[in-house]
């Protein structure tokens, strides 16, 4: 093993390394399931919160000093995290802690990215770790920091940020970047509409994580001279990066090339398309995110519930699921789940068929009801005889239809 890579050096560097989570995004593109919540405190995979993965492999990664910044709709993320999230020892110097947005500098709320950290720089500074990690709120991934920061450290490098190979057609999405042989950026571009691809795979981009590890006093400098530019959107995929190329050390991480505890699976949970395929995915036999690793939990607030119940073995009147994850607290009385994600406290009542569907906590589907690719969000209550997902047409008049077919129902809409 390369002496800089072994286990203590890894290990020194996260306990010097501080996390800065964005958890402030309005995340429009997933519609009404961010109607009265920020995107990170989107429900996934049947228990969690899209925040918990960030903040699961901080804590993995052995990093105990993470700032959760909020700005939009922050109400139910702080609830969880307050709940789920205080275990942390602070006479150990270890936190994780909620940094609403605040207007510390100026009169504004955040501008951008780097605005969101430039305004909290104080707590960079009294901390003063060796190392910010900077991180986005929403998205599902497990990843092992500690290789990305000592890769940082051999590199000499000013910026490294984290990147993935993506669909060229997907691309223009993300912040595509060129890198030569020694993964040294050397071109970025912020959702391009023409992307560069892969040289020798014109089928895939080099896309940003939206994962950066800066040097402590580089960041400081860099986002003070942006504060003061006019010209910028205070931004870091849009300025802080592809202005510092030429001057500066940037170089890339590939995660797909990393074999860690952690898996090499991410993925931006956007779109409500998206949201739906990435839950769905988890009900496969050998699914690419493994939520039974015990090495590597995704930890999580959760209620005390019990058990799931499946009642009723009448002729007629059989409760099952098959292909399915059900949640803690699920009652399914008489009726069939197939290939369905049912999140805690779900119920499906008699004669009900549940069929490529992902149900939100708290959801009642009475009934005699027929549902079929959607996504029914917390707290809804589905009347009995409803059909859903076989008429398009039908379903656009009252819910949210995607072009992907996939039906939306939230409780405004019933």
């Amino acid at each position: 093993m390369h002496p800089r890579r072994s286990g203590r050096f890894v290990s020194r560097l996260t306990r010097s390394t501080m996390a800065m989570i964005m958890a402030g995004g309005r995340g429009s593109r997933l519609e009404d399931l961010t109607e009265s919540r920020a995107k990170p405190a989107t429900p996934f995979g049947g228990k969690f919160r899209i925040i918990d993965f960030p903040l699961s492999n901080c804590v993995n990664s052995g990093i105990r000093q993470v700032y959760v910044l909020t700005q939009y709709k922050a109400h139910s993320l702080i609830q969880h995290i307050q709940r789920g999230w205080g275990y942390l020892r602070g006479e150990f110097g270890e936190f994780i802690q909620i940094v609403p947005a605040q207007q510390q500098i100026g009169s504004h709320w955040y501008l951008g990215t780097a605005d969101s950290i430039y305004q909290n720089l104080n707590l960079i500074r009294e901390a003063s770790p060796e190392h910010v990690l900077i991180l986005a709120g929403d998205h599902i991934y497990k990843m092992d920091y500690g290789p990305m920061i000592a890769a940082h450290t051999e590199n000499k490098a000013d910026i490294t940020v984290g990147v993935i190979q993506v669909p060229l057609h997907e691309a223009t999405g993300f912040g595509v970047m060129t890198i030569d042989e020694k993964n040294r950026v050397i071109r970025f571009d912020e959702k391009p509409v023409n992307p560069q691809p892969v040289p020798g795979n014109p089928e895939v981009a080099m896309a940003s994580m939206g994962i950066y590890v800066f040097n402590r006093e580089f960041l400081l400098e860099t986002l003070e001279k942006d504060a003061v530019n006019p010209e910028s959107e205070h931004d870091f995929g849009k300025n802080i990066i592809p202005e510092s190329i030429e001057n500066c050390r940037v170089f890339a991480y590939p995660f797909h090339d990393v074999k860690t505890r952690a898996q090499s699976y991410w993925r931006d949970v956007g779109t409500v398309d998206a949201y739906f395929r990435a839950n769905l995915e988890l009900i496969y036999v050998h699914p690419e995110l493994n939520l039974y690793d015990a090495d590597w939990p995704i930890w999580t607030y959760q209620e005390q519930l019990p058990p799931a119940k499946f009642v009723l073995d009448d002729s007629g009147r059989v409760g099952m699921a098959t292909n399915s994850m059900v949640s803690g607290g699920c009652i399914v009385s008489g009726a069939y789940v197939r290939q369905s994600l049912l999140f805690s406290s779900v119920s499906v009542e008699e004669g009900s068929e549940v069929i490529q569907a992902v149900v939100l906590p708290q959801a009642r589907i009475g009934k005699h009801c027929r549902i079929t690719r959607a996504i029914i969000d917390r707290r809804c209550i589905i009347p009995d005889g409803t059909v859903i997902g076989e008429d398009h047409a039908e379903d656009a008049k009252r819910f949210k239809v995607t072009a992907e077919g996939v039906v939306l129902v939230c409780p405004h809409m019933l």
